[in-house]
């Protein structure tokens, strides 16, 4: 069990395949038992305690066990060859534990050893204790105290961030501590690379710490004690395509659970399903409530654009708030952020004359320029299209640029102020590791003055240098339509705020909004978690969503639309049946197609008493009455649990 084997699949082809189990049962369904072509290790290459996760993940999140195998094993171990020197024969590598502990971990101030101190008394009477710091309040270097105690125990630790660009920083946090006891883990880096650590944990010597993204939850451990998952609120844990959909939070909850680990979920803005796991005593928790050397909180300034556009007084995306504020810091010698959660250069194109904007011959959606390459570019297949040199329906020269992406605010800096060194990062400038680390390298060494950038600014980085935020479009996040819509923003917004003030002095965040009257925006200027949690949790409590009950939305997708609105119709009744009124449309998504797929959507609601075994059948047996329908010849239904 857990090698790898060659088998015969078909008339012709040959599959790489892994050994899940071994017995001597005759196969239901008169499937004819061939013979094996080869197997690939001597020794397995999956342990069983994975295999155990992997049974877990693809029951819970609907999803077969080999689309977990896909996720979980590095791309050149999946291949059909031969096994390396390394492979599964228990050997270390060269470079295992070649430095031991280079530096001491700081010592903690009274806050932070008090945080320690309860933590530590939580794990006695806990599995999982929330730890709620505030930004800046040195939350990192209380996990680097309880890795050295774990380490120190002979056990190994998980440490899970939610962004790439995080890792560069922590590494070098980490290694100055733990040396070569440390890997890291994440997308960005080789199949070769991966595949190292991958082998390196399998073997007699494996890393004591992963330092990774959600993927690293799917790793071999052999002796698992502590799972941290910083910023545990981030919605980037979440995988949502290709399958399994999983969430790596929860993942690595129940991976804790198998090996008798304790969890320490760390952020400065729960998520509401935290939160209320904590309020409801099921999770500990721990409080941090004061910055690292006592610094103050950012002062949060609010400025209605709407007020200023009438007035004229807005110069692009800047009001003149927000134009002071980064010219004092400049003058200063001091760093600007500045966040806007859209790439590209405009949202999209306008004919002046007739408003026809260009749209994915693919997809549901309109093109966003991209004026770097000069191109029109889907943000959801990924086609490119030549800019129009005029409008097709009316032969109109004006073609206009709608909504502000990061190249354009790039744009607009560059004229407001021509010699301050500008940075911007989004998927467009960070594709690649090196790329990452390069625009955080420079920025943390004030080789850059203002670094521009989408949600990647937000997640947890830390610059000694940045007195300024400035929030450019606060109800770009507000007005989406889904009901986490004001948790979301408030996580977000508070997030990147608190980039501000990092080191000796107060920072200033200019929040631009058209909206400075709802009272979500008096949550993120007060930092009020719990105003925002309470509103937050009547609303959910009045329509019954999570962390109320739990939600399941299922999908379905066919090139012709009228095939796939039927075939939902079709789900639908057949849901209602068993759940009643729990089951939600059909309904279209806002984008209801997507590489040429028309997509319907339905929701499943139920409490959290439901049994999610129950459910899963249910829905599972619904799905296979439904292709059995001659109408549903090509259509393809899978399974989001527990969306975010």
């Amino acid at each position: 069990m857990g090698c790898r084997v060659t088998v015969p699949f078909g008339a012709s082809k040959t599959y790489t395949a892994l050994v899940v189990d071994v017995h001597d049962r005759k196969p239901d369904g008169g499937y004819v038992v061939k013979e094996l072509i080869s197997l690939m290790d001597e020794r397995p290459v999956v342990t069983s305690a994975q295999l155990t996760l992997w049974n877990w993940l693809s029951q819970y999140y609907m999803c077969s066990l080999g689309e977990v195998f896909k996720a979980a094993i590095p791309t050149n171990l999946r291949l059909r060859e031969q096994p390396s020197a390394q492979s599964g024969h228990g050997t270390a590598c060269p470079d295992a534990f070649a430095a031991d502990m280079p530096a001491p971990a700081k010592q903690l101030n009274e806050y932070q050893q008090k945080a320690y101190e309860e933590i530590t008394h939580s794990f006695l009477g806990n599995d999982i204790t929330l730890l709620h710091g505030v930004t800046s309040s040195g939350k990192t270097e209380i996990y680097i105290h309880l890795i050295n105690t774990y380490v120190r125990a002979g056990k190994q630790v998980l440490y899970l961030l939610p962004e790439i660009a995080l890792t560069t920083q922590i590494t070098e946090r980490l290694r100055r501590v733990f040396g070569d006891r440390l890997g890291v883990y994440h997308s960005k880096f080789t199949d070769k690379e991966r595949r190292s650590v991958y082998e390196r944990q399998l073997s007699g010597s494996p890393y004591q710490i992963i330092l990774g993204v959600r993927s690293s939850v799917l790793l071999p451990f052999r002796d698992l004690g502590l799972v941290i998952v910083d910023e545990e609120h981030e919605t980037s844990y979440k995988q949502q395509e290709p399958a399994p959909r999983y969430h790596a939070r929860n993942c690595s909850i129940i991976l804790a659970r198998q090996q008798n680990a304790k969890v320490l979920l760390g952020t400065a803005t729960p998520c509401l399903e935290s939160y209320h796991m904590a309020q409801t005593g099921r999770y500990g928790y721990v409080q941090l409530t004061h910055r690292y050397h006592d610094m103050r909180l950012p002062e949060v300034e609010v400025v209605d654009i709407a007020r200023l556009h009438k007035q004229k007084r807005m110069r692009g995306a800047f009001s003149p708030a927000l134009t002071e504020a980064i010219s004092q810091a400049l003058e200063q010698g001091e760093q600007v952020i500045l966040f806007q959660n859209r790439r590209g250069f405009s949202s999209y194109v306008q004919c002046r004359n007739c408003g026809w904007v260009p749209r994915c011959e693919r997809c549901d959606v309109s093109l966003t320029y991209h004026k770097r390459q000069g191109v029109l570019t889907c943000h959801y297949c990924g086609k490119q299209y030549t800019l129009p040199q005029q409008c097709p329906q009316c032969e109109e020269h004006q073609l206009t640029y709608i909504g502000l992406g990061t190249e354009r605010i790039e744009d607009q800096i560059h004229t407001l102020f021509p010699e301050a060194k500008v940075s911007r990062m989004d998927l467009d400038t960070a594709k690649t590791r090196k790329e990452y680390e390069e625009i955080i390298n420079d920025f943390s060494s004030h080789k850059c003055d203002i670094l521009i950038g989408t949600q990647m600014v937000s997640k947890g980085l830390d610059f000694d240098n940045v007195s300024v935020v400035g929030i450019l479009d606060a109800d770009s996040m507000l007005n989406l339509p889904d009901f986490r819509s004001y948790e979301r923003t408030y996580h977000v917004l508070a997030q990147v705020a608190g980039r501000a003030g990092r080191q000796h002095h107060t920072g200033k965040v200019i929040l631009q909004t058209r909206n400075a009257e709802l009272p979500i925006i008096s949550c993120i200027v007060n930092n009020d978690y719990t105003s925002m949690h309470t509103m937050q949790m009547a609303e959910r409590r009045l329509f019954g969503y999570p962390p109320l009950c739990r939600l399941i939305y299922i999908y379905l997708k066919h090139r012709d639309a009228a095939r796939a609105e039927q075939c939902a119709q079709h789900l639908a009744t057949r849901l209602r049946a068993s759940f009643g009124d729990n089951i939600l449309g059909p309904d279209r998504p806002p984008v209801s197609r997507i590489h040429s797929m028309s997509l319907r959507k339905i929701i499943v609601k139920h409490p959290t008493n439901y049994s999610p075994a129950k459910v899963r059948e249910a829905l599972l047996q619904a799905r296979q009455d439904l292709t059995e329908q001659p109408f549903a010849n090509g259509v393809n239904v899978y399974f989001d649990v527990d969306p975010v």
